[in-house]
């Protein structure tokens, strides 16, 4: 592990190394993509062991969310990266007689990933792979929160690729503020709002580019015309995975009072068929990732009222999936991402009710909709700004190699995911070559 000090010599090598060209050749890029899903696929149980100590995460969950969407990405760009990273001709205005234009993609140099803990092996390769696929090198700080994962990447990484080209750092948060500090070509964090603001901060000193995944109160709306079995599937699923500690989770629930009683009946069905009778000893139910974390979630217990749910074991860092009815929008609960297994349930007549405050709160990082009705659908999506979403659906959005995934807002800047991951790592260099005859 490399000390303080140690960091500008680290960006040193890894500069020396850019300038001599070898990232920027595709088959190169490539092989070191394959290289790596060779790593992913050979550890896997150690992927799995390591996630399930860290946040006691199923082993079908993880082989999902965690492994399943890494290869899928790396077996993405590996397919279309030779056409990404190729110079393209463009159209060159008559005015111009005699040129040509064409756009260089390049990469930008050495890229900062900082990682979160909710998904600590997926969030932090993901991005690695858009700098990779790029043409860049990399340091990767994976969070403190998640020790095991963090300890693996480390090794994973540092004991197959020399350092001057990709290198993990672990380290507390005096790491991350170490890093920072350093003059990097572009910097990818995921995390929460507030500290994406300080990495913003750290980033214009450098006017250096910038992505932030960040977060925010994503709502679901359900109309009074939903299929209700489907959004009650949907949306327990959506929120409970990983305890809750998903950036797309759903939120909070606004339901159409004519189908409030039927949806809460359905919600209690779909947990005890998802996750059994006594879910606080469910060996596969996810953890809250420390007792800060759990302390501030049994606090929102005290608002409203519960549906179902609200028991915790503080010892285990459990707390069931649990429905508050009797929200309001000033209730504590309503306030900030929850980020946990705690799903606020409001009700509205009509959609005029909860537009406009939904529309004078920051704006979410997802947002789902559950109606048939067209029109419904085009009012909500032509009215409410937010990062991406689904219809009828939760979370699976994200989950796409075609959809640009990104925030908006306090939500975050920029995207990644499939081609987006490419183009986010890349900088598009114009040229417009004119003949001298």
């Amino acid at each position: 592990m490399f000390i303080l000090e140690n960091y500008q010599d680290l960006l040193t090598k890894q500069r020396t190394y850019f300038l001599t060209g070898e990232t920027k050749s595709v088959s190169f890029r490539i092989n070191t993509l394959n290289t790596l899903k060779s790593l992913v696929q050979k550890h896997e149980q150690d992927i799995l062991d390591a996630v399930k100590q860290d946040l006691n995460k199923s082993e079908l969950e993880a082989k999902r969310a965690e492994v399943g969407l890494v290869i899928g990405e790396i077996d993405f760009m590996v397919e279309n990266l030779e056409e990404w990273a190729a110079t393209k001709e463009v159209p060159t205005p008559a005015s111009h007689e005699g040129a040509k234009s064409f756009i260089q993609p390049e990469p930008y140099g050495s890229a900062l990933v900082i990682a979160p803990w909710n998904y600590p092996f997926q969030l932090a390769v993901t991005p690695l792979v858009g700098a990779i696929a790029g043409g860049n090198t990399a340091v990767l700080k994976p969070s403190e929160l998640t020790p095991k994962t963090s300890a693996l990447l480390s090794t994973l990484i540092n004991d197959n690729f020399p350092e001057e080209y990709l290198h993990v750092v672990e380290g507390e948060v005096e790491t991350s503020t170490a890093l920072l500090k350093e003059d990097f070509d572009y910097i990818f964090f995921t995390g929460s709002t507030g500290v994406g603001k300080i990495v913003a901060e750290a980033a214009a000193k450098h006017l250096t580019p910038t992505t932030l995944e960040l977060g925010g109160k994503s709502p679901t709306i359900v109309h009074e015309d939903a299929n209700l079995d489907e959004a009650a599937q949907r949306i327990a699923r959506g929120k409970f995975a990983n305890a809750g500690q998903t950036c797309v989770a759903p939120d909070y629930l606004l339901v159409h009072s004519s189908v409030k009683n039927e949806l809460m009946s359905k919600f209690k069905e779909v947990i005890t068929a998802s996750y059994g009778e006594n879910i606080v000893e469910n060996p596969n139910f996810g953890h809250v990732v420390s007792e800060r974390h759990f302390d501030r979630l049994v606090g929102f217990l005290d608002n409203g009222s519960i549906v179902t749910g609200g028991k915790h074991d503080r010892d285990n860092l459990i707390i069931e999936p649990t429905i508050l009815d009797n929200i309001s929008w000033d209730d504590s609960v309503m306030q900030d991402e929850i980020f946990g297994p705690i799903l606020p349930v409001m009700t509205y007549d009509s959609l005029d009710e909860i537009i406009e405050p939904i529309v004078k709160r920051p704006k979410p990082l997802a947002l789902y909709l559950f109606s048939d009705d067209e029109t419904v659908q085009d009012q909500i999506l032509s009215t409410i700004s937010f990062g991406g979403g689904s219809i009828n659906d939760t979370i699976n959005h994200m989950t796409s190699h075609y959809l640009p995934f990104g925030g908006v807002g306090d939500s975050g800047m920029g995207a990644y995911h499939g081609k987006a991951s490419f183009d986010t790592f890349t900088h598009f260099k114009s040229v417009l070559k004119r003949s001298t005859k």
